[in-house]
């Protein structure tokens, strides 16, 4: 895998895969091979050794969504398309980042309660998650579904979710269950290699001479690493060999003989793995083993370039045109990154002491070197909805009380505004470009008008160099467009002068603008602008380089001489890292995510995005309160570790961002999609909607029989024939809705209909597929069993009325659920199944009138809060003004459709708190009006 970065220089790292039927010599050759091409490309690369079943999440990323290995070997790999015959598989799939797919044998026998399996037949793939199985791991599974539908099945097939102990009365798990000879408990998991899961260990370094190794009894720092020796580092699941660049072809040989018989010796399981770096070119996850790791620049080593001239004339010898890949390698211009929205509101607060003062119109823009301020801009994206930028931004020489001032008042907003806004800590010259180009322009000046500040000069005696209007002050214009204007005021010497830079100079009165001999247009056309800022209305002087006045130099003190320097810049030399941060057992676990997407946003974890000019905490919806607090800390502790290893910044933006109000800046380092944003849940949840067309509100049964429409009837069939799974949260029976053989009867019509759509009166049927009538009939029968051991005492009439129903009944319509409070009183849906649907009352079928033989009869929904489902929308969609209203639901509860999320932002509390008042009703009552 080859890799450039921004600053042009190549990464390499080199995979050998080995599968597990493959011999020693062949797997000799791939490691031979390995050296040689490390040796063509100047010796730098990194080798990875990949085992099949065992391999590396970095290796993982490059297949997305999986891999699955093929039996047999490559001389009887090739087969004619019409000797091609469908074999029905049994996957089982393990990983909630980078997902592992392994083939095992189709039988009961290879289930269990712990994994999450993937049948895939001919006309149905099948996913059956373990009762005691991961919820991303669901997840991850059905994106393999996806994968061997659209490889295997032209992308089009049935997909059927199955879940461990639940077989009551569902087509799906009848079918499922007949493929494996019919429904029979599955033993427990059996513990085997692919189940060892070593932890990471505190790292041990040893140094390898002659093939020997010696542990090292010394603190672990970059200076022990010795350019004439190996190293192999022991971190217990993994394992690393550090190679000296000047050691010789026979220490590292020796080296990787050392490794070998050390994994024999000390018993390592197949799950270890080993990968070799090169001086000069480690990887960032073996840099961070070490206590400190002073940055250096290998991508500027002499090195570098003789590498890449010798894959040139490696790939010109095998005829490759090598034209096109020059260009594509060539520096382009700097892009305007992704900004905020204009025409928003801006507000503007100095923190004094332990409040914040709000800074006059014509003053927004002027920041104090010696002041915190805080900076709240509201503003609307382009599906109008209402976003929010909340940031701090603390001066160089400001003081540490108003600092924690400034931090602790930010977060009272950001509470206050219900934790919707984009929240960042922004350090003085570190200012990003989203924040730059609110402000037209940004000038940054000396001393502070806070009363910190003030008192702090008092106490030293001193006299200040606070900025004022009618004093002397030289100003330095380096920005060239909005989102990097930034202007700084500079010490008021004619050796401050640059040639490349323009400068506005402030003398009393006197306004005089000075344009450098190299500076550009848009320079000179800033510094115009900042001299109208800082004194509007006032005549300004300008002059060019050696043209200037003898009051020009009066103010400067005197002409005297000046280099050509220029402001520093940040360059961002390195591509984008993601880390997830989860809490396991009050312990935190990182994982850095490697080729990520948006995908990789689970709404379980927390994410790291250090993009090298910013840090973003991302925090998913599923996250624990009190894991969301510690939030800040985390991503300070993440610069703080990144600044010993790397060349990141200490002052470093830092922001914090909520799922749900991704800002633009943030997707911009993702394909971002925003109908994934829409879907509410946990992971698998999101998933199974993407995955059957679904969003927030489930469209009207259109009779076509597709996913959207099983889905509803399943989830209908399950509330009706077991409604016990809906008090799962809650120990109480339900009160009565008609769940009586009348509904369970109108629950198998909405099945039947669901997965016969194309069944109608008078009409024949289109020829089944394969193999596809006799598995319905075998879970028709099972369904039949199962209401026979449940109503033996009126199975006759229940299963009468059932089919008399199912000849007759198409469901026309849908009333969604609203998702409602869940106290005792109001028990929700477990997760991992669908949202609740069901039918409305006297609903007409096929034109029938109510009331007729063609309807179907339903006792009426009582109005509580029990009967509530997962079903959720936004409020600006629950509103009576909406411009995009739901359809089908109920107008009298528009509140039990709001998201947890939503309905704290809305009513000031959670659910939970909300429903748990003795007057909630009333309150509700009296807020509605206004509300919706």
């Amino acid at each position: 895998m080859t890799t450039c970065t921004k600053g042009g220089a190549y990464l390499y790292d080199i995979h050998f895969w080995i599968g597990k039927d493959s011999s020693q010599d062949e797997a000799g050759t791939a490691a031979i091979k390995t050296v040689e091409l490390d040796a063509i490309l100047g010796g730098r690369a990194i080798q990875h050794r990949e085992l099949q079943g065992y391999e590396s999440d970095k290796f993982l990323s490059y297949f997305k969504p999986c891999i699955i290995p093929l039996e047999g070997g490559f001389a009887s790999g090739f087969k004619k398309p019409e000797e091609e015959k469908f074999e029905t598989r049994l996957y089982i799939c393990r990983g909630k980042r980078a997902i592992r797919v392994k083939e095992v044998p189709f039988a009961r026998s290879s289930l269990n309660h712990d994994d999450v399996f993937v049948l895939d037949t001919e006309n149905k793939i099948y996913q059956f998650n373990g009762a005691n199985s991961n919820i991303q791991e669901r997840a991850k599974a059905l994106e393999v579904i996806q994968h061997l539908k659209e490889k295997y099945h032209g992308g089009v097939c049935d997909v059927a979710i199955v879940d461990d102990g639940k077989l009551q009365a569902e087509s799906d798990s009848g079918e499922f269950w007949v493929l494996f000879g019919g429904f029979a408990p599955i033993g427990k998991k059996t513990v085997s290699d692919d189940d060892v899961v070593l932890e990471t260990t505190a790292p041990k370094l040893y140094s390898i001479n002659d093939g020997q190794l010696k542990l090292e009894e010394t603190a672990l720092t970059k200076a022990v690493l010795e350019n004439t020796k190996c190293f192999l580092l022991d971190c217990g699941a993994e394992i690393y060999v550090w190679v000296g660049r000047v050691t010789q072809m026979e220490d590292r040989k020796s080296a990787t003989k050392a490794v070998e018989e050390f994994l024999i010796n000390q018993k390592r399981p197949k799950t270890t793995r080993v990968t070799q770096v090169i001086q000069g070119y480690e990887s960032h996850a073996f840099k961070s083993k070490f206590e400190s790791w002073p940055v250096g620049n290998a991508a500027g080593s002499p090195g570098a370039e003789e590498g890449r001239g010798k894959v040139a004339a490696l790939l010109k010898q095998q005829g490759v045109d090598l034209k096109g890949a020059a260009k594509s390698t060539t520096p382009v211009n700097e892009e305007v990154p992704p900004l905020l929205d204009g025409g928003g509101k801006l507000e503007v607060w100095c923190v004094d002491g332990n409040a914040k003062t709000a800074l006059p119109k014509e003053d927004i823009g002027k920041f104090y070197s010696g002041d915190c301020y805080i900076i709240l801009y509201t503003y609307h994206s382009g599906d109008k909805k209402e976003e929010y930028y909340l940031s701090y931004w603390i001066g160089k020489d400001s003081l540490v009380d108003d600092q924690v001032s400034a931090s602790q008042i930010t977060n009272t907003v950001w509470n206050s505004l219900k934790g919707r806004p984009v929240l960042g800590r922004i350090y003085q010259g570190k200012e990003p470009p989203q924040f730059v180009a609110l402000f037209q322009p940004m000038v940054i000046l000396k001393g502070g008008i806070g009363s910190g500040y003030k008192k702090l000069i008092e106490e030293k005696g001193a006299t200040g160099e606070t900025y004022t209007t009618e004093g002397i002050a030289l100003i330095r214009v380096s920005g060239t467009s909005i989102h990097n204007n930034k202007t700084l005021q500079v010490d008021a010497v004619a050796t401050s002068l640059s040639s490349t830079e323009c400068f506005v100079l402030q003398s009393g009165n006197a306004m005089f603008t000075w344009f450098g001999n190299s500076s550009t247009y848009e320079q000179q056309q800033w510094a115009a602008k900042v001299a109208e800022f800082l004194k509007p209305g006032v005549a300004v002087k300008h002059c060019k380089e050696g043209t200037e006045s003898s009051a020009f130099w009066f103010a400067l003190g005197g002409k005297q001489s000046y280099t050509n320097k220029n402001a520093p810049q940040d360059i961002i030399t390195r591509e984008p890292h993601l880390y997830a941060f989860s809490f396991k057992n009050g312990r935190l676990e990182v994982t850095e995510i490697f080729n990520f997407s948006q995908d990789d946003l689970l709404t379980e974890d927390m994410m790291i995005l250090d993009t090298h000019g910013e840090v973003f905490i991302w925090i998913g919806q599923c996250v624990e309160s009190k894991e969301k607090q510690k939030a800040f800390d985390i991503g300070q502790k993440y610069v703080e570790h990144a600044n010993s290893i790397e060349d990141l910044s200490p002052y470093v933006p830092l922001y914090k961002v909520m799922e749900g109000n991704e800002p633009c800046f943030f997707k911009t380092y993702f394909s971002w999609d925003n109908t994934k944003s829409l879907v509410h849940g946990n992971s698998f949840q999101k998933k199974l909607s993407l995955l059957f067309g679904l969003r927030s509100e489930a469209p009207r049964s259109s009779g076509n029989g597709g996913p959207t429409q099983r889905a509803s009837a399943l989830a209908a069939l399950s509330s009706a024939f077991n409604p016990s799974a809906q008090q799962r949260l809650s120990n109480e029976r339900p009160k009565s809705t008609g769940d009586g053989p009348t509904q369970r009867a109108s629950a198998l019509a909405a099945l039947s209909n669901a997965f016969n759509a194309s069944v109608k009166p008078n009409k024949t049927p289109p020829p089944s597929r394969s193999g596809q009538g006799s598995q319905r009939a075998a879970a028709v029968a099972a369904l039949s069993s199962v209401l026979t051991a449940e109503q033996s005492g009126s199975s006759e009439n229940l299963r009468a009325k059932a089919s008399s129903t199912a000849d007759k009944t198409d469901v026309d319509r849908v009333v969604i659920t609203p998702a409602g409070p869940s106290g005792p009183s109001s028990p929700q849906s477990e997760a991992g199944e669908f949202n609740v649907f069901h039918q409305e009352k006297d609903v007409a079928v096929d034109g029938a009138p109510s009331g007729t033989d063609g309807a179907v009869a339903e006792a009426p929904v009582e109005e509580t809060t029990e009967n509530v489902g997962e079903a959720t929308f936004s409020y600006d969609r629950l509103i009576s003004k909406s411009t995009d209203p739901v359809r089908g639901i109920d107008y009298k509860r528009r509140e039990a459709y709001l998201s947890d999320s939503e309905f704290q932002t809305v009513f000031g509390m959670t659910k939970d708190a909300f429903y748990q008042q003795p007057n909630w009703k009333q309150e509700l009552q009296k807020r509605k009006a206004d509300l919706f």
